[in-house]
């Protein structure tokens, strides 16, 4: 349901911390799979190594980077670091545990590599020689850290840990230890998929190089989160150049307020007069990620304008710190921004954007105020470093997972530098991507990305899913997915239609606002024009079509099974938007509810709002026919799992064939490799039960 510009990989991460007394669990690795089939397969799936989070090292030389790898008897993942020179190579592995190391970071002077890892049953500071040698843990902070960054100068570390949120109703529970009741007076008491019994703050610590010192939280006493939650991490804390003070994200906004706001905005934190100062005051949507140049002029950060839109146009902004003046960088760029990285002269920014399915690297010129566009083709890139004259950042596409490449800011040539998955590549035979265009029905043209079986052969006839997007804003791109993935789908037989339909970011502001407050409007219409297009090719079987979707995909399906007009033989919804009444109350982010609604329900004068609600997909049930797979899970709080419980016991009490997949120890996304496996095999059983 959220848009995500920097998806945080490590929450796809299940880190293990050891306890004290615990016994090691084997060191996950690399497995050097034979397969016997050239077609993937759930298990082939969960054994790619996860590349991320590239960083060049001072001199420009060398790459640290992490690989995540995960073990299906283990039910679990473990990241490992690696080092590799930036004209290509053998990667070094640096670090071999059976708890995860990440948040790894060069030392400014090159000489150490900074790492997070657990000990003990906590995270801790941790540095190493850039060979992997001596391993040593620095920090011992209870509770342990979260995110960390070195001052320019060494002398300071800037770090985010938990603190416990007081309860205002402590006295009632000082005779009862063992009590589970849960007492609240105020709203955002659960966020995404926790009860929100800690907040992120900011604190700095003297470093000598041996030890952490001198404590201290530059927040103090606020109750309020910095990095932001769910998803904001220690790229929403920054140093400037002169060490002398600290930026970092906070929205300082608590309970009823901070449900119905995204107003956050970035503060300076000077560590001598011990000031803050707020950097973005009266800009009152997202601010975002601050990012100083190197000379020190300047403050660039991502800040969309309007208060309560999560999807607002991701726009790059400049503050010049010696007058005040803010510049909106890409004001004539119909597209969003991110990924913020200052050229060593200050004299330009590269970043990422979207647009028609790919994200590609972009340069701005700060003395002429226009932007290029670095790379093309038809993949995703994601993150950039700088090395010396070149780029480094990671690339995928839908049937490619991500690797570090370098890339010629000039010519925009790319060069590939890890071969992470290389064997396991090299066994499966991949289906073919394609790209169209259609007209939908009211003229507008709308790109649809088509995936077919490896082996097509366009003789035949295949059963043919309909993908239904989430968001229901942000990119549909050529994302390498380990849930949603589109190769899987087609290696078990079937071809896919996926539409960048009204809500899609990557085709200009007007297109991926669209949406909001039409759900089941225009969207609908375009999903329909897609899978009707594509029906009439002699190789799609009209007779055996699926629609599937997640989120506000989820959403689409169960609105498609009560207007399909017998369209589709088969569905499946995961955390999908059932009752929307339901939902506007259940829901923990209130500013989403109210701009993508049009308002609460109760509201009769509220057009939008009301016609929003009256086509609420449960209102439609009287009109389900087709079998459909529900799957939900227990700690999902932004669509809440009564959600797809209520669907599905709608499909059986009206005799529609149904079943309800059910995870307990999930949020909004499959996390566990096991969970993982049955969710695919599931997935599949359902669809060939029905289109085979």
């Amino acid at each position: 349901m959220k848009k995500i510009w920097m998806i945080v990989l490590f929450a796809l991460l299940v880190v293990d911390i050891q306890l004290v007394g615990q016994q090691e669990p084997p060191i996950i690795e690399k497995q050097n799979m034979k397969l016997t089939s050239d077609l993937m397969t759930p298990e082939v799936l969960w054994s790619f190594g996860r590349v991320s989070d590239p960083q060049t090292s001072p001199d420009g030389k060398s790459v640290l980077y992490g690989v995540a790898y995960y073990s299906i008897e283990q039910n679990k993942g473990n990241r490992e670091l690696y080092l590799v020179d930036v004209v290509g190579g053998e990667p070094k592995q640096l670090t071999e545990t059976a708890k995860s190391e990440f948040n790894a970071i060069w030392r400014p002077d090159g000489k150490k590599i900074g790492f997070l890892s657990s000990t003990s049953g906590s995270v801790q500071f941790w540095e190493m020689n850039p060979d992997g040698s001596e391993k040593t843990q620095i920090s011992n902070i209870e509770g342990g850290i979260t995110g960390f960054k070195y001052a320019p100068d060494q002398t300071r570390l800037v770090f985010t840990k938990e603190v416990i949120l007081e309860s205002k109703f402590a006295s009632l529970y000082k005779d009862l230890p063992l009590a589970t009741g849960r007492l609240m007076n105020d709203l955002m008491y659960r966020h995404w998929d926790e009860w929100v019994d800690t907040y992120s703050h900011v604190f700095i610590a003297d470093f000598d190089g041996k030890t952490l010192s001198n404590e201290m939280d530059i927040m103090e006493d606020e109750p309020y989160q910095a990095p932001l939650k769910p998803f904001g991490g220690i790229e929403q804390v920054s140093w400037t150049p002169d060490s002398k003070a600290v930026a970092y994200t906070c929205k300082k906004l608590v309970g009823k307020q901070a449900s119905l706001s995204t107003n956050s905005d970035i503060y300076l934190y000077d560590i001598d007069t011990k000031a803050t100062t707020n950097l973005t005051k009266g800009m009152m949507g997202f601010d975002v990620a601050p990012s100083f140049s190197p000379d020190g002029n300047y403050m660039a950060w991502e800040s969309m304008e309007r208060d309560g839109y999560e999807s607002d146009k991701n726009r790059l902004y400049l503050l010049e710190l010696k007058t005040g003046t803010k510049t909106y960088a890409t004001e004539t760029f119909d597209q969003n921004a991110g990924d913020i990285t200052w050229t060593p002269d200050s004299k330009g920014i590269y970043f990422m954007s979207d647009w028609h399915g790919s994200f590609q690297i972009y340069h701005y010129n700060l003395a002429k105020g226009n932007i290029a566009q670095i790379t093309k083709g038809i993949q995703d890139f994601h993150s950039i470093a700088l090395a010396g004259k070149q780029l480094v950042t990671t690339k995928q596409t839908m049937s490619f997972p991500t690797e570090l490449f370098t890339v010629d800011p000039k010519t925009g040539a790319e060069t590939q530098l890890t071969f992470t998955n290389k064997d396991l590549l090299s066994q499966l035979s991949m289906g073919k991507t394609e790209e169209r265009w259609m007209k939908t029905f009211d003229g507008e043209d709308m790109q649809v990305l088509v995936i077919y079986p490896p082996h097509f052969d366009p003789m035949k006839k295949y059963p043919t899913l309909l993908y239904c997007k989430g968001g229901p804003q942000g990119p549909l791109s050529h994302d390498f997915h380990y849930r949603w993935n589109y190769q899987i789908m087609a290696a078990n037989g079937y071809i896919i239609v996926a539409p960048a339909r009204r809500g899609v970011s990557g085709f200009g502001q007007a297109w991926q606002e669209q949406i909001s407050g039409d759900y089941f409007g225009k969207s609908m219409q375009d999903y329909l024009t897609a899978i009707d297009e594509m029906s009439k090719e002699p190789f799609v079987d009209s007779d055996r079509l699926g629609a599937i979707g997640a989120s506000a995909g989820g959403y689409a399906v169960y609105y498609l099974a009560g207007h399909h007009d017998a369209r589709f033989k088969a569905f499946i919804a995961h955390d999908g938007i059932f009752n929307e009444e339901a939902q506007y109350l259940e829901t923990e982010e209130m500013w989403f509810e109210n701009w993508d609604k049009g308002g609460p329900y109760w509201d009769k004068n509220n057009k939008i709002a009301q016609e929003s609600y009256a086509q609420s997909p449960h209102k439609f049930v009287d009109k389900w026919d087709t079998p459909i797979l529900v799957i939900h899970s227990e700690k999902d709080y932004r669509v809440v799992f009564t959600q797809g419980m209520t669907a599905f016991n709608a499909a059986i009490l009206r005799d529609v064939p149904a079943e309800f997949l059910y995870f307990p120890d999930e949020n909004h996304w499959i996390l566990k490799p096991q969970n993982g496996i049955l969710w695919q095999r599931t997935f599949f059983q359902w669809l060939d039960k029905w289109l085979k």
